[in-house]
């Protein structure tokens, strides 16, 4: 079986794409590959973000946000931009891969206390399982036929 590529796109790449790279690389590595990039990279992956996915068994282990630069000559299957559009501009691919969207908002810019700000970040990690997840399954049955 051939593994697929997918990219993962936001601006920063400290939070929902780390994440989307991590769930779908613990949960569809069998299948899938999965990296993460940003228009401008954050200097570190968002400590909340990395403690959500701790939460539910994914390690994200040498993580750091990348420039999507870095990838533009690599052959992705699909690339996923999954910033907000109601509250930032996604980023544009120019490479290869199939581009698709799903937004979910920005747990970094989360307020209140820290278990509010912790409650906002594991919904948006939950957010992700539920609907990236079963996306790709569905583009790879897709692919496949």
């Amino acid at each position: 079986m051939r593994v697929v590529r997918v990219l993962f796109l936001c601006t920063g790449n400290s939070c929902r794409s780390q994440m989307a790279e991590a769930l779908v690389n613990a949960r569809l590595g069998d299948r899938w590959a999965a990296v993460s990039a940003g228009t401008q990279p954050a200097d570190e992956v968002h400590p909340k973000a990395l403690q959500a996915l701790a939460e539910i068994g994914i390690r994200h282990p040498n993580a750091y946000p990348k420039l999507a630069d870095e990838f533009r000559g690599t052959a992705f299957d699909l690339v996923v931009t999954v910033c907000d559009d109601a509250a930032e501009n996604c980023p544009v691919w120019l490479g290869q891969g199939q581009r698709v969207h799903v937004g979910f908002p920005d747990p970094a810019r989360a307020t209140g206390t820290e278990d509010e700000m912790m409650a906002v970040f594991r919904s948006v990690r939950d957010d992700i399982e539920h609907r990236i997840l079963p996306l790709l399954d569905t583009f790879a049955a897709w692919e496949a036929s």
